[in-house]
Parts: C-alpha cells; sequence; structure tokens
C-alpha cells in the first residue's frame, strides 16, 4: 500500500496530528522516531521548515515527532532516561530551534497546569505567570522523575537557547524548587552533573574556582597576583569553554588582589576587565589568552553579568588587552570586530578609541578601524582624532588604505560597490564625523595649507 499525498507546507512532509492520519503514515512516524534513537534518521535543511526522514525516506516535522513520542510517554514512572536520551538525539539532528518550543509546551501542560495555581503576570514584563503549588499536593502525587526532566528542559535552553533564554530557565526551576527544592539546591551547587568534577571546582595554589552550567556561571578567586596564577586561571577557563555543554553566555565573576583594569575609559570596572588587565601585564600568557579569546568568541553571544548598556560579547576583554599591546594582534581584534553585533555591541567603540589614541594612524591601525567602523552603526569619533590625522604620516597612512580599500573588505563584501562607498564613508565618519559630509568641505577647508593636496584626494 503506497502512503498518501504529503500534507504539509508545499508537500514537503507529513502531518500526524489530525484524528484522520493514515495509520500507516504514523508507522512511518513512529518508525522515524527510532530512527532517531538509532542515529539512522536524516534531517534535510535545503528548504523550510526543516524535515526529518527515516530509512524510507518518509519525511516529518521534528517537532511534532517530538509531540508524539512525549505523548506516549507515562506521566507516573515517567522514563527520565529514556526522554533525555531520544530529546539529546533529536536536538543534535536538528538543533535546538526546533525542538526548544515543543519542549517547553510539555513542561507547561505536565507540570505547571497540573501541579500549579496559575495567577496572573506579576508585571507587564514578566513573561510567565505567578505560579504557586496547590496546597493539597502530597508529594507521592508528583512522579520524581518528571521533576527532573523539567530541570533538563529548563538546563537545555540555558545551554543550547538564546541568551535571554535564562528567564525560561529561571521559571522551570522555581517551579521544581516549589515541589523539590533539594534538587534545585543539587543543580545550582553542581549544575548538571555533566561536567568533570575537576571543572566543576577546582582549588590549586593559586586560585580557587568553579563553574556551573545550569545558571551559566564562572566564579574565580585569585590567591596571589604572579603569572602562574594567571597561567592556570586561563588555562581553566579554557578548560570550562571546552566542554561541549557549557553555554555560550555566561557570567565571569572574579576576584584578584591587583585592583588593575584595561586603560579604555567608559569600560565596566567588572571582575572580567580587572582579570584580563592583570594577565596582560606577562608577555608569556598572550598566546593563552588568545586561545581563551577564540574559545569564547560566538556572535549573539553575551557576558551575561554585564549591563544591557556594556554588553560584551565573551572574549571582549582578552581582545582589548591584546589589541592594545600592538600590531601582532590585529588580526585577532579584526577577527572580533566582525563578530560584534552591530546593534547591541558598543564597546568596541571606546577600545578604538583608545587605540588610536595610543599608536595614532597607522596603515595597521587603520585597517583595525575600518572594520571597526562596520562593528556598530555609525562609530563616532574621539575628539583628538582630527589633530592626530592632521600630519603627512598619517594622511599617506589613510591614502595608501583607500588605494587598496578592497584588501580590508570581506569577499562578500567587495562585490557590492554601494557596500564598499558606504564602508570608506564610515572610516571618514570614524575620523572626522559630521564634518566627513558634503565631500569633507570643512575638512578641507581648514586643514593646513602644505596637506590640503591630501586631503583632498582622501575626500574624492
Amino acid at each position: 500500500m503506497s502512503l498518501p499525498k504529503r500534507d504539509g507546507v508545499q508537500g514537503r512532509y507529513y502531518l500526524i496530528q489530525k484524528p484522520d492520519t493514515n495509520p500507516e503514515v504514523l508507522e512511518h512516524a513512529d518508525q522515524c522516531i527510532q530512527d532517531v534513537l538509532d542515529g539512522t534518521a536524516k534531517e534535510n535543511h535545503s528548504g523550510y521548515p526543516v524535515v526529518v526522514r527515516n530509512q524510507s525516506g518518509t519525511p516529518f516535522l521534528p517537532s511534532q515527532l517530538l509531540e508524539r513520542y512525549l505523548s506516549k510517554l507515562p506521566l507516573k514512572g515517567f522514563p527520565y532516561e529514556e526522554a533525555v536520551t531520544f530529546c539529546d538525539a533529536l536536538r543534535r539532528l536538528v538543533g535546538w530551534r526546533e525542538i526548544g518550543h515543543t519542549l517547553g509546551k510539555y513542561i507547561k501542560h505536565q507540570v505547571q497546569e497540573r501541579f500549579f495555581e496559575i495567577g496572573e503576570n506579576e508585571d507587564y514584563f514578566s513573561p510567565f505567570p505567578l505560579c504557586t503549588a496547590w496546597p493539597e499536593l502530597r508529594p507521592e502525587d508528583v512522579d520524581e522523575n518528571l521533576l527532573r526532566f523539567t530541570c533538563y528542559v529548563a538546563v537545555c535552553y540555558t545551554v543550547y537557547g538564546a541568551s535571554d533564554n535564562t528567564i525560561i530557565t529561571e521559571h522551570y526551576l522555581d517551579l521544581v524548587s516549589q515541589l523539590r527544592p533539594d534538587m534545585v539546591k543539587q543543580l545550582k551547587t553542581a549544575g548538571s552533573g555533566k561536567l568533570p568534577k575537576d571543572i566543576q571546582r577546582r582549588k590549586t595554589e593559586h586560585f580557587t574556582a568553579s563553574a556551573n552550567d545550569v545558571f551559566a556561571t564562572i566564579r574565580i578567586t585569585a590567591r596571589d597576583s604572579t603569572e602562574e596564577c594567571y597561567a592556570e586561571i586561563l588555562d581553566y577557563l579554557c578548560a570550562v569553554l571546552e566542554q561541549e555543554g557549557f553555554p555560550r553566555s555566561y557570567s565571569v565573576e572574579f576576584r584578584g588582589k591587583e585592583k588593575l583594569y584595561l586603560p579604555i575609559p567608559g569600560l565596566p570596572k567588572k571582575g572580567v576587565n580587572q582579570l584580563f588587565a592583570c594577565a596582560v601585564q606577562h608577555p608569556n600568557l598572550h598566546p593563552a589568552m588568545a586561545r581563551y579569546a577564540r574559545l569564547a568568541m560566538r556572535e549573539f553571544e553575551w557576558y551575561q553579568n554585564l549591563a544591557d548598556e556594556a554588553c560584551a560579547m565573551p572574549g571582549t576583554f582578552a581582545v582589548f588587552a591584546l589589541g592594545l599591546e600592538g600590531e601582532p594582534w590585529a588580526p585577532l581584534v579584526t577577527e572580533y570586530l566582525d563578530l560584534c553585533d552591530d546593534e547591541h555591541s558598543s564597546l568596541q567603540g571606546k577600545f578604538l578609541h583608545a587605540l588610536i589614541r595610543k599608536f595614532g594612524f597607522q596603515p595597521w591601525t587603520l585597517g583595525v578601524l575600518v572594520r571597526g567602523a562596520l562593528s556598530m552603526q555609525w562609530l563616532e569619533p574621539a575628539r583628538e582624532f582630527r589633530s592626530l590625522i592632521a600630519n603627512e604620516e598619517s594622511l599617506d597612512a589613510l591614502l595608501a588604505v583607500k588605494r587598496r580599500f578592497s584588501a580590508y573588505l570581506l569577499p562578500e563584501e567587495n562585490e557590492d560597490p554601494k557596500f564598499r562607498a558606504i564602508a570608506w564613508q564610515s572610516l571618514l565618519w570614524a575620523i572626522w564625523g559630521q564634518a566627513s559630509e558634503n565631500g569633507g568641505s570643512k575638512v578641507i577647508k581648514t586643514a593646513p595649507k602644505e596637506l590640503r593636496e591630501r586631503y583632498q584626494e582622501i575626500f574624492q
């Protein structure tokens, strides 16, 4: 018997939630679920939406496969290990984005709505209502493994979800803590338990540290200010980030005896700033700092313990510290700038000002400034920039950049003449600000006579 015509969007997959779904289609769906567990199912990202195919090639939506799987699980004697195994296998196959919403709905229906009195949202900004456990609820009424699964889903939202998904984690853990506070306490103490013991906690002669993958925190206390101390700390940070399950957005809480901060006005004076300001004093540690930065840098990920106006991608302070050491670290800085989110990140502007103040307008600093100007919306110049560039050497460096400007752009950027023009104008704005408009007429008019020809060539 042949399967009926596919009834999903553009005939791309089968729907399996309708009451009248063909029984043979459901058999194929169940086979697909088993194939996910066996590692023989295939995903297809070539079109939208993403589908999963069983060994026969029959396609289904990942979310509907997950719903079907979960709907068959008993709520008493909930098979925690089996459920986690399937969810992990499906996540690895299609990604968290394809299954997170479905898991959230399951927790809402099977935990929140069954065991809690649901009130009103505490305020307009709260995404979840106030939930209070039913007073008549007995411990035996709630399956322990179902609560463990709730904690698993909570952890997944932090580990695999967007950086703002931590609020979902907190809500689910709050539900569990009302019923089994010991379970949540264990998570807060040791995280998910998946991190190796020497990563969860580490204590040496030079420092103590802990990492929690549930709450995405790394806490470090330096016992001294030696090179050996910072070397061990950097090694630990890298070891944490090399753990597959550790969140990519996280907090670094550092305490040390040296109260040093990077010489960049306006940077938040947080422990992570202090850590890299201290470590960069030791040239032998620079490669380890770069290693940490490259492990940490991820677009749309953030240090979670910085205020919104000072939001920064992980690795920011290590990159800034090395960048101020000079030209050898320019490639790392440009890698960082190309990953910055131009709508939310602005600390790079403060770094770029400090960089130019320290090194002036040289070919390599201008190369960094090109990428920096593209990393945010209209980088404002520092007040000193006009005077710093008003000399033959600096203007010649800028002209050299102009003559081979394509070398400073990414291949895809270089293909668009309009983008090249915008990129050049962004660089001029980063140096002269509003005076760079209208062909730089104001800049040219006030330029020293002996330099005017160079200014004219720059603004042509």
